[in-house]
């Protein structure tokens, strides 16, 4: 059986390199933060954001935990400001649409005019032979809507620049799946 986790970070891993600059872009309980601060490693940085304060509490919690590098910066607010905050090239960025996972509050969702603001931001800050991954939740109607306008609005990038890929399983249409989007 496909684990989509596993294959996310094969594709992050690509492209990812020591002392480089991510971005998680929904940092929500900080697996992913964690994740990238040592892959990215001591002399690397991390941003990450979200518009909850119980996020920012919980991503904390997580990097101490991990033993992580004091190598990330916190931004408590939505990732469509991005370009208010990053202003180096990235290596990586990580998207996980939907909710607060682990008892958050289902009603606030990522939508998707700030979605569309973040992702195109974060295509605007990629580096050469770069990254940006996108795991899409269609099992609620916001994450699906989500799905169709990214699918609308990755398909029109020239593919001279970037290539896109997306990954389904394609018997279980409710499942999550993802989009990278990587740089020539």
């Amino acid at each position: 059986m496909v684990d989509l986790i596993t294959l996310e970070k094969q594709f992050l891993s690509a492209h990812i390199r020591e002392g480089g600059v991510a971005v998680d872009f929904t940092m929500g309980n900080g697996h992913d933060t964690a994740w990238l601060s040592k892959a990215v490693g001591k002399n690397g940085r991390v941003y990450a954001f979200d518009i909850q304060q119980r996020a920012l509490e919980s991503t904390r919690l997580t990097l101490e935990r991990e033993g992580c590098p004091d190598n990330c910066t916190l931004i408590c607010d939505s990732h469509s400001n991005v370009l208010s905050y990053v202003k180096e090239p990235i290596c990586a960025g990580v998207f996980n649409l939907g909710y607060l996972p682990g008892g958050g509050n289902k009603a606030l969702t990522t939508l998707r005019p700030t979605t569309k603001l973040a992702v195109e931001g974060g295509i605007s800050l990629l580096d050469r032979d770069a990254v940006i991954l996108i795991a899409v939740y269609p099992g609620h109607e916001e994450g699906k809507l989500e799905g169709e306008m990214l699918e609308a609005l990755l398909s029109a990038l020239d593919r001279r620049q970037y290539c896109v890929s997306r990954f389904q399983i394609v018997n279980s249409p409710t499942s999550p799946f993802f989009f990278t989007i990587e740089s020539r």
